[in-house]
């Protein structure tokens, strides 16, 4: 068996990607994917009616850094094989969320129920793949070693709009020490597929942030005194433009949630 318990002796980690699939798509696992399958790049969803995927394609182009396209499947396909073999989009996430008209309206485990013919997937490069490379290069994550999901906020910073789809910038955000931050720009952007360098560093009020203690995705983490706060675009974008715009109809994974692929991260592309 690769699956074995992580550092804090809870959450499984697992060193096959297909065996974690298959974990979640029989219900044995349903957490967050931070540090679960190290060596293998994690997407973020974005599934939407055939109608708006030209605008959404238009947005993540126009949008690099939060919405950097790892694959795109055909109408009503639930397999990518691009992204991996045994791999199904309906089930293999550990949590789905539901939009209709910008509200959010079900979370649910899979998609079996909900799934239509017209519905084109969109998987979206995810930080928790540059993870590993920070921690190689002994860079510490607090999020990770509280077995906690990773802190995300909405900014004021608005992405550029294509059709339908406009809303803010969402980040994901890690406290490091001054050293470590800039050691973790260097490791990030070289990174573009999955988000690349940070977009900001320190006072989170700058990116209009009003309250650094109470994401708006994932979980609150601690930050130090002698620590800063780094701030990465996040996957998570595409949920609050959904929200914003009022999509009619938008399906997402839960914030923290996501598709572990084949690809591994080294295979990834680097600058």
């Amino acid at each position: 068996m690769s699956q074995h318990l992580g550092a804090d002796g809870a959450a499984p980690v697992f060193t096959d990607a297909a065996e974690a699939r298959r974990a979640i798509r029989a219900g044995r696992f349903r957490g967050h994917t931070s540090g679960l399958v190290p060596a293998h790049a994690q997407g973020n969803l974005m599934i939407l009616p055939r109608a708006m995927t030209e605008d959404f394609h238009r947005f993540c182009q126009q949008n690099p850094k939060p919405c950097p396209i790892l694959g795109v499947a055909q109408p009503g396909a639930r397999t990518l094989p691009t992204l991996g073999a045994d791999l199904d989009l309906a089930t293999d996430v550990s949590g789905y969320r539901v939009y209709e008209g910008g509200e959010l309206v079900a979370e649910l485990p899979d998609l079996t129920g909900v799934w239509r013919d017209d519905l084109v997937t969109f998987v979206l490069g995810c930080s928790f793949s540059f993870e590993a490379g920070l921690i190689a290069a002994g860079i510490p994550l607090r999020h990770v070693a509280l077995g906690r999901n990773v802190a995300m906020y909405r900014t004021s910073i608005a992405t550029r709009p294509s059709g339908p789809f406009h809303g803010p910038l969402v980040v994901s955000m890690r406290p490091m020490k001054a050293a470590d931050a800039i050691k973790a720009v260097q490791v990030t952007a070289r990174m573009p597929a999955v988000h690349g360098a940070p977009i900001h560093l320190g006072d989170p009020s700058l990116i209009g942030i009003r309250d650094i203690a109470q994401p708006d995705f994932g979980d609150p983490v601690p930050i130090e005194p002698d620590e800063l706060p780094v701030f990465w675009a996040c996957g998570v974008t595409p949920q609050a433009v959904a929200m914003a715009a009022r999509l009619p109809l938008c399906i997402t994974h839960a914030p923290g949630h996501m598709l572990i692929t084949d690809l591994l991260n080294r295979d990834l592309p680097f600058l």
